[in-house]
């Protein structure tokens, strides 16, 4: 998927939200366990529930991954049945030595046909450029995110710059590809340090975690953190997901999509994007 047409769904749908399916076997309602594979069947009833509202479907592969075999199964099938005109990000949060990050990326862009996947710039160049050499894939970059730990590296100062070690990653990672093929995970509870952001990655499309359950506000965040394609897209996994937890719980969750829709067609509006 390129930006433009990323962009124009946004337009379309008036949104910019993305669903995580983080889908938890102990955390879905029971009566959906009986089923052959209980998770795909959530996710298949949150998808459709949902996909009216949003733009783009996050699964994060851990939920997956501890499943053995089974959950990398429902994974793949979870990512074909997301529809095609929504924006797929595998949120794997890799990075490994050139060949083992080429691996990587041949996993999850051609085995499971993601759109993007997250990726972790610790151990540099060799590490993300693998991911980089697909034609209309994403790789998202980890920047500045809202865990606690991330102020043990990313918000320290570096003494030859002066730079945050945040900074220092936008900028040199902002060299190895384009607004056309990198994104950044930033924090939605770092709101106000996305003026920073923007004064270096000013086109890029931004993946905020944090709205919901986290608390982070998406006022702020559309405020300091939006461009003229939006560049945004603002995920939220268990406010929605788990919104229920009886038989309407795919009811719910379209409830919760739709009033976080609603809130972005308003911030859409107010810049002129739509």
């Amino acid at each position: 998927m390129t930006r433009e047409e990323l962009f124009k769904n946004i337009q379309h749908k008036k949104s910019f939200l993305c669903v995580g399916l983080d889908t938890d076997i102990q955390k879905i309602p029971k009566f959906l366990l009986d089923n052959e594979d209980p998770i795909f069947e959530f996710n298949k009833k949150i998808i459709d529930a949902t996909k009216d509202y949003c733009v783009s479907y996050k699964p994060n592969t851990a939920f997956y991954e501890a499943m053995g075999a089974k959950g990398w199964e429902t994974l793949k099938k979870t990512l074909a049945y997301i529809p095609k005109d929504c924006f797929t990000i595998a949120d794997a949060k890799r990075g490994d030595i050139g060949n083992t990050s080429g691996l990587y990326a041949r996993a999850f862009f051609e085995e499971l046909g993601a759109d993007s996947v997250t990726v972790a710039p610790y151990m540099g160049e060799d590490s993300v450029t693998p991911f980089l050499a697909y034609r209309n894939k994403w790789t998202i970059v980890l920047a500045l995110t809202s865990n606690q730990g991330a102020l043990d590296f990313q918000t320290q100062e570096l003494k030859e710059s002066g730079d945050f070690l945040f900074q220092k990653v936008l900028k040199k990672t902002s060299q190895w590809g384009s607004a056309d093929n990198m994104m950044y995970v930033v924090g939605a509870t770092r709101a106000q340090e996305l003026e920073k952001v923007r004064a270096i990655v000013p086109d890029n499309f931004l993946l905020i975690p944090g709205v919901g359950a986290q608390g982070g506000s998406m006022n702020d965040v559309f405020q300091y953190g939006a461009n003229e394609q939006c560049g945004l897209l603002i995920n939220a996994s268990r406010s929605i997901i788990y919104a229920s937890n009886g038989e309407d719980f795919a009811d719910k969750a379209r409830e919760e999509a739709q009033k976080m829709q609603a809130e972005m067609e308003i911030l859409l509006r107010g810049k002129g994007l739509i």
